[in-house]
């Protein structure tokens, strides 16, 4: 009998790791093309096309009227012949008469992102291919052949919404947070060719890694925070405030760079100008924003975040005095970092800033955050790590959120859970586990690898949030912190700056961790099924009991157990998903003892269940 359940173990073994994950055909065809490979590395055909932006605005903050100009060199990179170009116009989710998932107040409708006049290699372009078009413009070209360059030049203007904030807008009338303000050109892929998904306000942004050079013109007594390093502090600055910036980026103090007795004073930014033109400059990152203000104070420190190199990067909180909540903000965002960079996930921050900014959102992009005040300290917490978290999904590592948002906010979830008890150890982050466990079954709850841009509601949080950061867990505890981050670093060193799609990710850890995990990819990203585990016996032998766990649900679950015995202690027993890989769905766990016990209790935090009424089995008294 012995051997015959050996040779049972070894069959589903095999079985469990000879699964093949399903591939959609225009994923297939990468493996084909060689722009990809099954092993998670790119192909040695794969390629990736970028751009310059050399951006010119000016803001008026009293009218909210933005005018800029865009000067794009976009190389195109690919094996074909373009014979269009397509532009994303995200400020024209406020232009009346376009589809979008937002309720808007009459007061934001508005004529969107008008294109005063453009022109293409020197070639003057009809506007009507921007002024006619909603969030997406398709623009015909002149072929751009494989390998070689076109360059845009193109003015235009646009008022920013007052109210209806949605990751972009005027926060007070003297501070307003400005993103996606310039026409920014899709990306074309070795996937889908040009990425064609309309921003409607749900689904987030997938953009190529770009060279970003800014000059913001604002009046004299406003401050400028954006994507990039400040080109010209000198010349906007004054240089007190100049001197206190460098500070900060050499101490792990905080320093006050900014404070409301330098606005009384007005001691702020160089006298006698009407106007300021602040000049960034960022390099190999995915978009740029900036945010200004005329009354904000601004909190700096900064840390090291590469021993191996002692790099340091700084962060801000730039907010209004009035909300208490941001006193902290810079000590959790420092927190945050180093925890990012030392504990989880072990990666040096990789840009020399981060700021925090008081806005009415909470939305992450490269180097900032536009986060909402909060009465509630562990929410700001909260909050702070999950934005910054982002830096590294998606804007490091280039995933396309529109289609697969969970390659990003899963990990922004997981990066939640566990830095936020690193902040303050006396909290425990849940976010969104209650929430799929009211869903898991449902007729709203599809499997995570279902496609961003097809699910609403509920299972779009679900699905980008919870399910994909528990899945993530339960590989870490399935391979140990030691291979977890090797196959995680592999990952990331192989597609940082770059555009990782959901296979390269399994495929990665698959080929680091020398572990073949599809049968839990499969059965945890790609499939339907709840969780749904039980304690079913506990069988006394005369070496303590044996006790009977079944796997009711489809999801395979780690398996926690809480022994009460009689004489009131208590014994805590882990198992991590590992005991289902054969596809077994009953487990007998040897319990040795002399003691009697009194109930077993199955269940942990990050344990959903959706009938918990079976976790609990009474064997005696207490």
């Amino acid at each position: 009998m012995r051997s015959f359940l050996l040779m049972l173990s070894v069959l589903w073994s095999v079985c469990a790791n000879s699964q093949h994950l399903p591939v959609p055909l225009n994923i297939h065809q990468t493996y084909v093309k060689q722009t990809r490979d099954s092993s998670g590395l790119p192909g040695k055909n794969y390629w990736q096309n970028s751009a310059g932006y050399n951006l010119k605005v000016t803001f008026d903050p009293s009218t909210r009227l933005l005018t800029g100009q865009a000067e794009i060199e976009y190389y195109n990179n690919s094996p074909d012949t373009l014979k269009q170009v397509v532009f994303h116009l995200n400020p024209n989710i406020y232009k009346k008469g376009v589809a979008r998932n937002m309720p808007l107040k009459a007061e934001d409708v508005s004529d969107g992102l008008m294109v005063d006049s453009a022109f293409v290699s020197g070639k003057k372009l009809n506007e009507k291919y921007f002024n006619n078009a909603g969030t997406l413009a398709v623009v015909p070209v002149s072929p751009i052949a494989p390998h070689s360059k076109i360059n845009f030049n193109i003015y235009y203007h646009y008022t920013l919404n007052k109210t209806s904030h949605l990751r972009t807008g005027m926060v007070d009338s003297g501070s307003h947070f400005v993103a996606y303000f310039f026409p920014r050109i899709a990306v074309y892929d070795d996937i889908d060719g040009w990425n064609r998904f309309a921003y409607n306000g749900q689904q987030e942004f997938y953009n190529d890694f770009c060279h970003f050079k800014a000059q913001i013109t604002v009046p004299a007594d406003y401050i400028v925070w954006a994507t990039g390093d400040l080109k010209n502090a000198g010349e906007v600055l004054q240089p007190t405030i100049v001197t206190r910036m460098k500070k900060a980026e050499t101490e792990d103090g905080v320093t006050d760079v900014i404070t409301t007795e330098d606005h009384l004073r007005k001691l702020i930014t160089q006298p006698g100008y009407l106007l300021h033109s602040w000049k960034f400059e960022a390099d190999n990152v995915t978009d740029f924003v900036f945010a200004l203000s005329n009354h904000y104070i601004w909190k700096s420190s900064s840390l090291v975040v590469d021993s191996a190199t002692m790099r340091r990067s700084r962060v801000d909180a730039v907010f209004d005095k009035a909300q208490k909540d941001f006193f902290e903000v810079v000590n959790y965002g420092r927190k945050t970092l180093e925890g990012m960079s030392f504990y989880f996930p072990k990666w040096p921050y990789p840009y020399p800033h981060f700021t925090v900014f008081q806005g009415l959102d909470q939305m992450e992009y490269p180097m900032m955050a536009n986060d909402n005040p909060l009465e509630n300290r562990e929410e700001t917490i909260e909050l702070t790590v999950h934005e910054m978290f982002h830096t590294l999904f998606p804007f490091y590592m280039g995933t396309n959120e529109t289609k697969y948002a969970w390659m990003d906010e899963g990990w922004a979830t997981i990066g939640e859970w566990l830095l936020t008890p690193y902040i303050d150890s006396s909290i425990t982050n849940l976010y969104g586990v209650a929430g799929y466990q009211n869903i898991a079954g449902k007729e709203a709850d599809v499997p995570v690898t279902t496609l961003s841009t097809l699910t609403n509601g509920a299972a779009t949080f679900v699905n980008n949030y919870p399910k994909p950061a528990m899945g993530y867990l339960y590989v870490k505890d399935l391979l140990g912190d030691s291979i977890f981050f090797v196959a995680l670093h592999h990952y990331m060193n192989t597609w940082k700056g770059k555009h990782p799609m959901p296979y390269d990710f399994f495929n990665c850890f698959n080929t680091a961790s020398g572990k073949n995990l599809n049968w839990f990819w499969k059965r945890w990203f790609f499939d339907d099924g709840v969780p749904d585990l039980a304690v079913t016996s506990a069988k006394k032998t005369k070496n303590g009991y044996y006790i009977h766990v079944q796997l009711v649900g489809e999801k395979p679950l780690p398996v926690d157990l809480k022994i009460l015995y009689t004489d009131g202690s208590t014994q805590q027993l882990h198992y991590s998903v590992a005991v289902w890989e054969r596809g077994n769905t009953e487990l007998l766990i040897p319990v040795k003892t002399r003691k009697k016990i009194a109930s077993v209790q199955a269940g942990h935090h990050y344990t959903p269940d959706v009938d918990k009424s079976n976790n609990f089995l009474q064997l005696e008294k207490h």
